[in-house]
């Protein structure tokens, strides 16, 4: 009979691509996986995966198993799950979380649900990054303000406020745009190559700023809208202080930008796992109980 840690160490080895890497996320030591793997390996009777100097590439029996023990695994999962008494979690949670807003808003409700469910296993990867949840592991991700199209499925835990922001010193060198319109004559402080939405009336206009200064973090783009580097989009909960200072301003406030969202992401499938939709219920909760977080409200 096939063991399902056997099962479960296979799938993380594929999917992160080596046996290191699924040492780290299963939180157990590298002989471990490969002693596992060896006994999966002798029990099916083929190679599933073959050692390079790279990490560990799926052999073409390795590559057709895994989607089979991937379902497997989820199964045994679920099925562990209804039998479980009411409220009880065990196992482990995989989530990956901003670093803008993760230590201060998210790791108070991580701390929550630790609490709240002793035999659960929290392991939390904080990065601005999109990360892929399939190839590196996730149960889910939390994501902060306007969602790009895909494939995943999200939900909305609560709403997030922001404002066009800049210095006043690069206001008094460079004027201060009144439309959307006006912004393409201006340095944008981005993420990416995102757009900027604002409401004009009950109508959404979209722009394409452009600039030189890009970054993954908020907290980075709040510094340089400080310094001066141009105008930026960001949350309230990043810039109260610094409105308060004086040390940035709010920009076009006629055409204010619709309300963004925080959602929690999972990769696409029929039932979110149990573990994800406690988290997020819990996200709900505390958010509705401390909008002013997000908001900017006192």
């Amino acid at each position: 009979m096939l063991d399902i840690e056997a099962l479960r160490t296979f799938v993380e080895v594929a999917d992160a691509g080596g046996v290191s890497p699924a040492a780290r996320r299963l939180g157990v030591s590298k002989s471990i996986v490969s002693r596992r793997l060896g006994r999966l390996e002798a029990e099916l009777g083929v190679q599933l995966l073959a050692r390079t100097t790279r990490g560990a590439a799926l052999t073409e029996a390795g590559s057709t198993f895994r989607d089979h023990a991937a379902r497997a695994c989820a199964e045994i999962d679920a099925a562990r799950e209804t039998i479980l008494p009411e409220g009880d979690l065990r196992g482990r949670l995989r989530v990956a979380v901003p670093v803008s807003f993760g230590p201060t808003h998210f790791a108070p409700v991580f701390a929550e649900m630790a609490r709240r469910h002793p035999q659960l296993h929290i392991h939390t990867a904080y990065s601005d990054r999109f990360v892929d949840l399939v190839g590196e592991g996730f149960d889910c991700a939390i994501r902060v303000g306007y969602l790009p199209d895909s494939s995943l499925v999200a939900r909305c835990v609560g709403p997030i406020y922001g404002k066009l922001v800049a210095s006043p010193d690069y206001l008094r060198a460079h004027g201060s745009p009144e439309t959307p319109e006006d912004l393409l004559a201006h340095p944008a402080l981005m993420q990416g190559t995102e757009t900027w939405q604002f409401m004009d009336g009950d109508e959404i206009v979209t722009v394409h700023p452009q600039g030189r200064f890009k970054a993954d973090n908020g907290i980075a783009l709040v510094a340089a809208a400080v310094a001066g580097l141009g105008i930026a989009w960001l949350p309230d909960g990043l810039t109260r202080e610094h409105l308060a200072s004086g040390a940035l301003v709010p920009v076009m406030t006629r055409y204010p930008p619709p309300s963004a969202g925080i959602y929690v992401i999972r990769p696409p499938g029929q039932h979110p796992s149990r573990k994800v939709r406690v988290l997020t219920e819990l996200l709900i909760e505390c958010f509705e109980q401390a909008s002013h977080l997000v908001d900017g409200s006192p």
